[in-house]
């Protein structure tokens, strides 16, 4: 009967055809040298690169603030590196559906992703679940722009500066409604974020985009507004609207004579939205470093730093690891003010 088991192999030939046995030693050098290979290939890649046209997807809309703002900074990247810097937006579900789309792609350096304080920071507490971890599917290349909340008034109204307005709004408890683009948005949590920090209570009215805000900031009915400047420059330079501070801890440059929060007289009150390029995780350091070092050529380029001012933007650079840091305290800052607002996950 014959029997099946492990037979001790005394021939050093056995299971090679052509009589060869690498030894432990060799295969480590075989592997070292495929290793080494590899590693040459990357780098003769990364010192190519871009080598094709690179495709950056949106997750807003064209025409947007941000659309706008990463337009002029791809333009000036674009001549940098010698190739084309191709927008793709994708919006919907409040910035997820773009930046899931480029967390999951290939992580080769020709498809990458311009997204904000939102998907990258807020969204982990405003839903459920979301189809990609910020943190983990993602490489930051840096930070390039923030847009602070401004905080405006329709003019009739009485306050003139920020004090007057907490004080007004104490007296009058849930009448003053303020205008947003919707629940969770930007201008919803730096408003809720004030409410926190003064102890106001404000109604909050949602619209569907701005357009539909502003004539209802016009005539008083939506009289207050945490909103990112390029929303409402036109209705302060008409004088429709009354600038009272500025979201963040330095004056904007397109803003110089509105104090920031903390010079108006209330502390720690910063919320903005920032603009960050990053690509897929796994990308080649080399890669990334390259993008990282154009990107800040083109911040640092006057021409780019004066449109960015225009559009309601201030140019603000971070590094990689500078930015992995600001979205993990960002993460963390959003997700206690949304617990204290009571806003259910969507």
């Amino acid at each position: 009967m014959a029997r099946f088991g492990r037979s001790k192999n005394t021939d050093n030939t056995a299971g090679h055809a052509d009589g060869f046995h690498p030894d432990r030693r060799s295969l480590l050098a075989l592997g070292g040298g495929a290793l080494l290979a590899a590693t040459g290939l990357r780098s003769a890649q990364a010192q190519d690169y871009p080598a094709r046209p690179v495709q950056v997807l949106v997750p807003f809309a064209g025409g947007s603030a941000s659309d706008v703002i990463t337009r002029i900074l791809l333009n000036r990247m674009s001549t940098a590196l010698g190739q084309a810097f191709v927008v793709d937006n994708r919006p919907g579900a409040g910035g997820n559906i773009g930046t899931a789309a480029a967390a999951h792609a290939a992580p080769d350096g020709y498809t990458l992703l311009m997204s904000t304080s939102g998907p990258l920071a807020a969204n982990k507490s405003l839903y459920k679940e979301l189809p990609y971890d910020p943190l983990k599917d993602l490489a930051p290349i840096g930070l390039f722009a923030t847009m602070p909340n401004v905080i405006v008034i329709n003019s009739k109204l009485p306050p003139k500066s920020l004090a007057e307005l907490i004080d007004y709004a104490k007296g009058h408890p849930r009448e003053l409604n303020y205008g947003t683009v919707g629940v969770g948005s930007s201008q919803h949590l730096s408003a809720a974020y004030f409410e926190q920090l003064t102890g106001t209570e404000l109604t909050h009215v949602p619209y569907r985009n701005i357009a539909a805000y502003t004539p209802d900031f016009i005539a008083g009915q939506v009289p207050l507004g945490f909103q990112l400047l390029p929303n409402v420059l036109g209705l302060i330079k008409s004088g429709d609207a009354r600038p009272l501070a500025v979201a963040s801890d330095k004056r904007m440059t397109a803003l110089p004579d509105v104090p920031t929060a903390a010079e108006a007289g209330l502390k720690n009150y910063e919320s903005a939205a920032w603009l960050a390029l990053l690509a897929p995780a796994n990308t080649d350091k080399a890669v990334v470093d390259k993008l990282y070092k154009a990107m800040i050529e083109a911040v640092n380029d006057p021409k780019v730093r004066a449109l960015f001012v225009e559009q309601g933007a201030e140019p603000l650079v971070m590094d990689p690891k500078g930015l992995t840091d600001y979205m993990t305290t960002e993460t963390t800052k959003w997700a206690g003010i949304i617990r204290k607002i009571g806003i259910e996950p969507m």
